[in-house]
C-alpha cells in the first residue's frame, strides 16, 4: 500500500507501536497510513507510530472491518469462535494470520470465570511487535460472546520455526519447499 494521508472523522482508539499503550487519535487529526494488513492499519500520528484495529477504521473515514459472532449459547464461550477471532489477527509485517503462522500454541477456556487463556509465541524472541500482538488478541477475543477476560501467556519454548506454519501460510509467504 502506498502511504495515504487521512483526517480522523471522530476520536479513534489506537495502540502505540511497539509498546501497545492505548491512545486516542483526536477527531480532525491528520494521520498517515503506512501499512494496511489483515484489516488493521499502521499509522503515523504526531510523529508516533500507532496501530488502529480494522474494527475502528470508520473513525479514520475508512471502511470498518466487522467482527461479529453469533451468540450460540446462553452462557458458554464457544471455542470455535475464539479461534475465529484469533484467525482475524494478522502479523504486522507478514500478511498471514497468527493461527496459520503457527504462533498460537493453545487456547484454554474457563467457562465458570468466563476467561480465555491463550499461549502463544513470536517468530523471534526479540520481535518488537509482541506487545501490539498481545493487545490485538485481547481486544479481538474479548468480542466473542460471554468472554469477560483474556489472558495471553507469551512463551518461547518451544521456539517458533517455519515448520509450524500452515501450508497455506507457507504458500502465501513463498516458504513452501
Amino acid at each position: 500500500m502506498q502511504k495515504k494521508m487521512v483526517v480522523a472523522v471522530e476520536d479513534c482508539p489506537a495502540r502505540l507501536v511497539p509498546v501497545g499503550t492505548r491512545i486516542t487519535i483526536p477527531k480532525d487529526t491528520f494521520v498517515t497510513i503506512t501499512q494496511a494488513l489483515g484489516g488493521n492499519y499502521t499509522v503515523v500520528v504526531n510523529g508516533n507510530m500507532a496501530r488502529v484495529d480494522g474494527t475502528d477504521a470508520s473513525a479514520l473515514g475508512l471502511k470498518a472491518e466487522v467482527l461479529e459472532f453469533e451468540n450460540l449459547s446462553d452462557t458458554e464461550i464457544v471455542e470455535d469462535q475464539v479461534w475465529q477471532a484469533l484467525k482475524s489477527i494478522y502479523d504486522p509485517e507478514i500478511p498471514v494470520n497468527l493461527v496459520d503462522l503457527g504462533l498460537i500454541y493453545g487456547v484454554d477456556i474457563d467457562q465458570n470465570a468466563h476467561n480465555v487463556s491463550i499461549t502463544m509465541t513470536l517468530t523471534a524472541p526479540a520481535c518488537g511487535m509482541g506487545p501490539v500482538l498481545v493487545s490485538d488478541i485481547k481486544y479481538r477475543v474479548a468480542k466473542v460472546p460471554h468472554v469477560e477476560s483474556v489472558e495471553v501467556d507469551l512463551v518461547f519454548d518451544p521456539p517458533w520455526t517455519r515448520d509450524m506454519m500452515s501450508d497455506e501460510a507457507k504458500l502465501e509467504t513463498g516458504l513452501f519447499f
